[in-house]
């Protein structure tokens, strides 16, 4: 039996890399498996969560990338191609910039694996595998995508959370310039049947179970979106997903994600600036508006995880405390703070580049921890310093408390998850510190 061998690389040095609190399960690779034909011996190792064996056999190595983790990606299929064993190469980066991936590797899947794959190993098999695989203009429709499996999971140490997809599709994502911004819905009965199949994990969150939803904006289509959350309340799940600030515009939609058991939301704010906002092109936030977004949502017991960025070149010194105050006033139960990162295949990465404002392309620092260009208002360390400030002190314990105390979220989630990002930030800045 032949034996396929998928790779997630590690992290380094980054707030998400390392910890309880991030050990989340990769569904991009339990994609892949799923699409793979059962006469493959599979394996999955996710370097996060365990120890990579690099003197193992494979027939085929299949390597996922995103570009804070390509180098420690290009690492690992350096080695299995000097011992002769083919290696793949996917995920955001390597599909933004397949040319340098294939100095690494024999061959690159462009954006989704999903007909895609099933080519890639009969051209394996036939000694006929291309350099590039990708689909054409129309991405193919989300019906009758094989299940995961995620018994492949069950033994890892990851959180014990379902990660699942009802849709694809954003107009603001990076992962857009890799796999296409078009809504695309997945036929809500294969969902359910899915839903239905999974057993909890064991753990100490599992008296339901745990799934979160991946879509990048879950509400994208609203008629999509009433049917399901309507479907689901009867399964006894607690699930989270990610959705737009207009979420807060539909009474409706809330109340029906409330009843299908909606735990927290995340979403991407961005800033309290307007004029960062334009810049940016997501008109369908509004900053005046935040405190009413957030008390809507939170009116339905659902907690958020909020995401904001600094380095806009609107931005100015005080934009760190403001937006820590406005974090504790609105009493959101999780916050990510980012440094504007140009990631490479975007139009910010293309404007600064024509700018000369780039300051590196040392593709591990590309994380949202470091700054990679020459910032507008700032130099680099002040932009550094006043966002390891604001983490540290959205994380302090009194900040945990006054966000948390007197919400109606599910606080058995949101407090494990507040100190496991205050262990996190706290490890970020001892390495900083070295």
């Amino acid at each position: 039996m032949k034996k396929l061998l998928l790779i997630a690389p590690k992290v380094k040095g980054s707030l998400m890399g390392g910890g309880m609190i991030f050990r989340m399960p990769n569904l991009g690779l339990l994609r892949v498996a799923a699409l793979t034909p059962p006469d493959w011996e599979l394996e999955i190792v996710d370097e996060k969560i365990e120890r990579l064996d690099l003197n193992q056999s494979a027939d085929l190595v299949g390597i996922t990338t995103m570009t804070t983790t390509v180098k420690r990606g290009y690492e690992i299929a350096d080695h299995f191609r000097q011992r002769g064993i083919k290696v793949v190469m996917g995920g955001m980066h390597a599909s933004v910039l397949p040319q340098e991936a294939l100095q690494h590797c024999d061959a690159v899947v462009v954006g989704e694996a999903e007909k895609l794959w099933p080519g890639l190993l009969d051209g394996l098999a036939q000694d006929a595998l291309k350099s590039v695989y990708r689909h054409g203009e129309i991405l193919p429709p989300l019906a009758g995508l094989p299940p995961n499996n995620w018994e492949l999971f069950r033994p890892k140490k990851y959180l014990p959370i379902h990660f699942m997809e009802t849709t694809r599709g954003c107009e603001f994502c990076a992962v857009t310039s890799a796999f296409g911004g078009s809504f695309r819905n997945r036929p809500q009965d294969e969902v359910m049947e899915e839903l239905k199949t999974l057993r909890p994990f064991t753990g100490l969150l599992t008296l339901k179970r745990l799934v979160f939803f991946v879509d990048d904006n879950i509400v994208s289509n609203r008629a999509y979106a009433r049917e399901f959350f309507t479907r689901i309340a009867d399964l006894n799940l607690n699930w989270f997903g990610q959705a737009s600030v207009n979420i807060a515009k539909d009474p409706e939609i809330l109340k029906l994600a409330e009843k299908s058991g909606c735990t927290g939301l995340f979403i991407g704010f961005e800033t309290l600036s307007t004029d960062a906002i334009k810049s940016i092109g997501k008109g369908v936030n509004k900053p005046g508006e935040y405190l009413d977004v957030v008390k809507k949502i939170h009116d339905h017991g659902i907690g958020i995880d909020g995401s904001f960025v600094f380095g806009f070149d609107t931005d100015d010194a005080g934009v760190f405390d403001r937006t820590v105050e406005f974090v504790i006033k609105a009493k959101l139960e999780v916050v990510y703070f980012s440094i504007l990162t140009p990631y490479p295949g975007t139009r910010l990465h293309k404007r600064l580049a024509e700018e000369k404002r780039l300051l590196t392309e040392d593709w591990n620092l590309y994380d949202a921890n470091h700054v990679v260009y020459q910032p507008k208002t700032f130099t680099p360390d002040q932009l550094l310093e006043g966002y390891h400030g604001a983490l540290k002190e959205v994380y302090t314990v009194p900040s945990i408390f006054k966000r948390l105390w007197g919400t109606t979220s599910w606080k058995n989630f949101f407090y494990p998850m507040n100190f496991g990002f205050r262990a996190g930030v706290q490890r970020l800045a001892h390495d900083g510190s070295r």
